[in-house]
């Protein structure tokens, strides 16, 4: 009896131990079982400068939403950024979205500058107004051959 009272108490503990690991993947991870709740937002880069899936939106510094998807158009041959906004953000057609770099060589992210119309986008919109990404190589050849204008 006094085997299957150990046997069971390690039985245990690995169990805990194992659903711990699991709890701590998910959370740090930030993984996401269902579907982020919110509408799909449209807009058009010339350069994306290395933004990813899942790359986080701001606005005035806190997280709005992410981005879910970047495709190449064919027609434009720009970048189409998709993002997805929560639900309890309204976005002004007239919003500005630019890719920046948090820090000097750290990871890129959309910050989208609220703009002042009444009309607020819809799921599916596009934002027309963008910035798009800062290529610091390009600016350091620049100014090394001395084309800074």
């Amino acid at each position: 009896m006094k085997r299957f009272d150990i046997e069971a108490t390690v039985g245990l503990f690995l169990f805990l131990g194992i659903l711990s690991m699991a709890y701590l993947s998910i959370k740090l991870g930030d993984v996401h079982f269902l579907a982020e709740k919110g509408y799909a937002v449209t807009a058009s880069f010339a350069k994306t400068g290395g933004l990813k899936k899942g790359t986080s939106v701001e606005i005035a510094g806190v997280e709005v939403g992410k981005v879910s998807d970047i495709t190449l158009d064919d027609k434009t041959y720009q970048a189409k950024v998709v993002m997805v906004i929560h639900k309890t953000v309204n976005i002004s057609e007239d919003s500005i979205a630019s890719v920046k770099t948090k820090g000097l060589l750290g990871e890129k992210y959309i910050q989208i500058s609220p703009g002042g119309a009444k009309t607020i986008l819809a799921d599916g919109g596009k934002i027309r107004e963008t910035e798009s990404a800062v290529d610091i190589e390009e600016l350091i050849s620049k100014y090394a051959f001395g084309d800074v204008k």
